[in-house]
């Protein structure tokens, strides 16, 4: 998955194209993200789903490519998505250790994969990062942890989250909603210069203490300590530790 960056004056509407100032093209996007921290972290990380591929077979033997500068980018916006996941990706997360949703896709398709890994004991965490709507119920019932930031928490409890107070009894409430465990990062970090990708570092790399079968603590810590060092370096994937540089930050803090 890619993620297009582009700066633009509004908000293009149905029908309208506008030019962008600026643009950059960077490996991203929720699952990409923690699919990257996880490797990083010396787990094996598969990402499962379709890619479009070229249809036409055109030769790009003569494409000149350029560093120094910036080249067009046209962004087309459209509604629709495949209606289910196949037979093929759904067995390759039945055999996978934990698996992590995210809500850039549609509920459906969450909804469709955590059920079916339920039935063979496979956990499932869902980053709740992506879209606003409300997270059916059928959802939340098939999940195992749920990783919201304080943003999140609030806009899926009703409840303000400014304070560590605040967000215990908005996490009081997810479980009323149903879900067994919530993880709610809040990062400590000396020097923040970017805080992008630092929730998929955090939720990552708790996914890959788990299965490495640390203590519930001992998975807050590691992911903790990873989201700390994400955000104390620009961008997203780039950003992301690797397992080494966890571990000297764990262990300089005993």
């Amino acid at each position: 998955m890619f993620r297009l960056q582009i700066s633009v004056k509004h908000l293009a509407k149905e029908g309208e194209t506008i030019s962008a100032k600026t643009g950059q093209t960077l490996a991203g996007g929720k699952g990409a993200n923690q699919a990257a921290c996880g490797a990083k972290l010396l787990y094996p990380t598969y990402f499962v789903g379709p890619a479009l591929g070229d249809e036409c077979g055109v030769h790009l033997d003569y494409v000149r490519s350029v560093t120094d500068e910036q080249t067009g980018h046209a962004v087309v916006m459209l509604r629709g998505w495949p209606e289910k996941i196949s037979d093929d990706e759904l067995e390759v997360v039945r055999n996978a250790g934990v698996v992590l949703l995210q809500r850039d896709l549609p509920d459906s398709f969450n909804i469709q994969v955590a059920k079916d890994v339920k039935k063979v004991g496979v956990p499932v965490i869902l980053d709740v990062g992506g879209m606003d709507t409300p997270i059916p119920n059928e959802l939340l019932d098939s999940i195992d942890i749920l990783s919201p930031n304080e943003t999140e928490l609030s806009r899926l409890t009703g409840m303000p989250t400014e304070t560590f107070e605040q967000i215990s009894q908005a996490v009081a409430k997810c479980h009323n909603l149903g879900v067994k465990q919530v993880i709610q990062s809040v990062i400590p970090a000396s020097q923040v210069l970017d805080t992008t990708g630092a929730g998929d570092t955090f939720t990552a790399a708790f996914a890959v203490a788990m299965v490495e079968g640390k203590s519930h603590e001992e998975c807050l810590r590691f992911a903790t300590a990873a989201a700390s060092l994400c955000v104390q370096v620009k961008g997203a994937i780039p950003s992301m530790p690797d397992q080494t540089s966890v571990m000297k930050l764990l262990e300089s803090s005993i």
